[in-house]
C-alpha cells in the first residue's frame, strides 16, 4: 500500500519541492525556523524573496509548513516530515565498517536472550544519539525443556527452551539451602507437564492438579514449581522492554518543547498500556516503521519520533521490534538503515 503522502507529493511541482525540501532539511539540521532571503540564496534557482513567500503560503495552506510566530521563518509540519521521509529522501547505505562494529557489538559467545538485546539497545542509542529501546513480547511459544541451576545464596538460574530453539534464561529466588535433588525433581515434575504447552496452558494444568491434590510433590518442591512457573507466566508479565540513553534526550531540548514533554515521555515509557502497544506494534510491523509527533500512536507527542524495525524468531515468526526515539528532528537518512540492519543481526543471533 502506498503511503497516503504520495498523493501530496505528486501535487508539488519542481520549485514547491526545492522549497519544501531545503526547508525541511536545514530544520533537521539545525531546528531554526528558515525565511524567504535566507532560502534565496541557498537556493540553485535564482527566486526572488517574493515568489519564495508565495511558494511557502501554498506550502503552509496544504499543511506541511508552519510559523512558529508571527514574521518567522517556515518549519515543517508532522505531515510536512511524513512527506519528506516518504516520498524526497534519500536513505543513506551502512558501510561495511558499519556493518562488522554493529555484529561485534551484538554478537557474543555466552551472551543471554536479555544481554543481547541490551547490548543491541546500547548500541543503537550511542551510533544514533537518541534513546534506544527494544520489546521482546513474550509469546506463546510451545515449550521442550526447562531446568534449574542453583546459583547458591537462595537463587537459582531457571533455563527454557522453547520447540523453535528460544532460549531464556531468568534467575528465581529460592529458599537458602533448597538441596539439588529438590531442584532436579521440580524440573523433572515440569518438563513432564511443560511439553508441547505454552507456560500459560502448563500453568493452568499444573495449578489444578496442585489444587486437586494430585501432584506427588512435597511442599518445597511445591512452591519451586510455582515460583519457576510465576516467573514467566501470568499476571503483568507481558514481555521486556528495554530503554538505554535516557539522557541522550535532554542533549538538545530545542527539539522537544521543554523539559517537561521528555519528562513525559520518560514516564509515558514506564507504563504497562505503552508495553501492550508496543507489542502489537511489533506483531504488526512490515519492516522499518516510522512514527513522527503528534502522528504517534504510542506518545502522542509533538517533537518527539520513534524509528522501529521488528525482529523475528526462526519459525518465522514477530517476536519483537527494536529501535530509537528522540527528537523529531533526528538524522533519519542514517538511523533508518542502522536501525534496519540491527534488527537483522538480533534475529540472526536469536535465531
Amino acid at each position: 500500500m502506498k503511503p497516503a503522502s504520495e498523493g501530496i507529493i505528486s501535487e508539488l511541482n519542481q520549485r514547491s519541492r526545492s522549497i519544501f525540501g531545503e526547508i525541511v532539511s536545514s530544520y533537521l539540521t539545525n531546528g531554526d525556523p528558515v525565511g524567504s532571503r535566507t532560502l534565496s540564496r541557498r537556493l540553485l534557482e535564482p527566486l526572488s524573496p517574493a515568489s519564495i513567500r508565495n511558494v511557502m503560503a501554498d506550502l503552509e495552506e496544504m499543511g506541511l509548513l508552519y510559523s512558529p510566530h508571527a514574521s518567522a521563518g517556515r518549519l515543517p509540519t508532522d505531515l510536512g516530515l511524513r512527506l519528506f521521509i516518504d516520498g524526497i529522501m534519500e536513505v543513506g547505505a551502512l558501510s561495511e565498517d558499519e556493518r562488522r562494529n554493529i555484529e561485534t557489538q551484538c554478537n557474543s559467545v555466552g551472551r543471554t536472550v536479555k544481554d543481547t538485546l541490551e547490548e543491541a539497545t546500547q548500541m543503537l542509542s550511542g551510533l544514533s544519539h537518541c534513546a534506544g529501546l527494544v520489546v521482546a513480547p513474550t509469546t506463546d511459544r510451545p515449550l521442550k525443556h526447562l531446568e534449574f541451576v542453583s546459583l547458591g545464596d537462595g537463587r537459582a538460574l531457571v533455563v527454557t527452551v522453547a520447540d523453535d530453539g528460544f532460549v531464556e534464561n531468568r534467575v528465581l529466588d529460592v529458599p537458602v539451602g533448597t538441596p539439588p535433588s529438590t531442584l532436579v525433581q521440580a524440573a523433572n515434575y515440569l518438563n513432564a507437564r511443560l511439553a508441547g504447552r505454552t507456560l500459560e496452558q502448563a500453568r493452568r494444568h499444573i495449578a489444578q492438579e496442585i489444587a486437586e491434590h494430585k501432584a506427588q510433590l512435597d511442599e518445597l518442591t511445591t512452591k519451586l514449581v510455582e515460583a519457576g512457573l510465576a516467573t514467566w507466566s501470568g499476571g503483568d508479565d507481558q514481555g521486556a522492554l528495554i530503554v538505554k540513553g535516557h539522557a541522550r534526550l535532554l542533549d538538545d531540548l530545542s527539539a522537544v518543547s521543554d523539559l517537561e514533554q521528555v519528562r513525559a515521555l520518560f514516564e509515558a515509557l514506564d507504563t504497562k498500556d505503552v508495553m501492550t502497544r508496543l507489542i502489537d506494534l511489533a506483531k504488526d510491523a512490515d519492516g522499518v516503521q516510522i512514527f513522527i509527533g503528534a502522528e504517534n500512536n504510542l506518545f502522542n507527542m509533538a517533537g518527539c519520533a520513534m524509528i522501529t524495525a521488528p525482529f523475528s524468531s526462526t519459525g518465522g515468526e514477530i517476536v519483537g521490534a527494536i529501535g530509537v526515539i528522540g527528537p523529531a528532528r533526528i538524522n533519519y537518512a542514517r538511523i533508518i538503515p542502522i536501525v534496519d540492519y540491527t534488527a537483522r543481526i538480533v534475529e540472526k543471533i536469536l535465531g
